[in-house]
């Protein structure tokens, strides 16, 4: 089945309603071996991708995914980029943040994790906590020193937005083509996935009484991304919006969504020069030549 990523992309300038949004889909796949298979070819093609995007040496890709605990981030990165050389990959995790960082502007800490042309970023949550997590709970933007005049949250909002959209507008002038995952995960489904985790105990160092005190603000942080997605979707940095509730179908969709990406760029293994060949020749004669020296043998009895 053909995966058309346009239909999980946000349009830019689009007023998003996550509750016209679907969480579950028709599989992609209809079996676990079709699916095994279908991801297996997917992580092939995006291993050879990647081959030719660290040779070339000129676009860097940033992926980021966003979305409410449970709804399978670690496990999408796990599995989509398990045929990724991890020379070529490098993948940042962000949590609250430090004194240092704090007394920076918010897109700080981040900036500095930005991927090197040829390689392949993945933020595990990102900037983006900052129009999130800060914006259901105020009392943490009170608790970042800003001066009082910034400190108006009826505008605070639309302006960090502004500052995103310009940084992914200048990322992407200079190379790197971002490109973002929210993982749409429904209530039902991540309340199901919550007791998954207290039933395995390989599992249960996921799991809080904070995943429960977080459960409760669920219609505040839909609200919270459904203006940060309305806001900040690009034709050069789009938000993919993936349906979560069904973790291998999501996975499947994220795969591909990212090989369009590489695909986009056209990638090639460099082509030598002329005196590049000429040096290639030479190494070759080198190579092919017999040495004419003696082979040493050893004496056993030496000593």
């Amino acid at each position: 089945m053909k995966i058309n990523t346009a239909d999980f992309r946000v349009p830019p300038a689009k007023k998003v309603n996550l509750k016209k949004w679907p969480t579950l889909v028709k599989p992609i796949y209809k079996s676990k071996a079709q699916y095994q298979k279908m991801l297996a070819s997917q992580v092939a093609e995006l291993s050879a991708m990647q081959q030719r995007h660290y040779a070339a040496d000129n676009y860097s890709v940033l992926l980021i995914f966003q979305a409410m605990d449970a709804a399978g981030k670690d496990g999408a990165i796990r599995h989509v980029m398990s045929g990724v050389n991890p020379q070529g990959c490098q993948v940042y995790s962000f949590k609250h943040p430090s004194v240092t960082e704090l007394d920076h502007d918010f897109l700080w800490r981040t900036v500095q994790c930005l991927p090197e042309r040829g390689r392949i970023g993945i933020f595990n949550r990102s900037y983006y906590e900052e129009v999130l997590i800060v914006r259901v709970h105020p009392e943490i933007l009170r608790n970042q020193g800003l001066p009082d005049e910034l400190m108006n949250e009826k505008k605070v909002w639309t302006e960090r937005y502004h500052s995103i959209v310009e940084m992914e507008k200048h990322l992407h002038r200079n190379g790197t083509r971002v490109v973002k995952f929210f993982l749409h995960l429904s209530e039902e489904e991540q309340r199901k996935r919550f007791l998954a985790r207290i039933d395995a105990p390989e599992k249960n160092w996921k799991f809080s009484m904070a995943d429960i005190e977080e459960r409760k603000y669920w219609k505040e942080y839909m609200k919270a991304y459904e203006a940060c997605l309305s806001a900040t979707s690009s034709a050069d940095a789009p938000w993919y919006v993936v349906p979560a509730d069904d973790k291998e179908n999501a996975r499947l969709i994220i795969s591909e969504i990212i090989l369009d990406t590489f695909r986009a760029l056209k990638q090639t293994f460099p082509q030598p020069d002329a005196r590049r060949r000429a040096e290639l020749l030479e190494i070759r004669k080198l190579l092919e030549k017999r040495s004419e020296a003696p082979l040493a043998i050893a004496d056993d009895d030496a000593g």
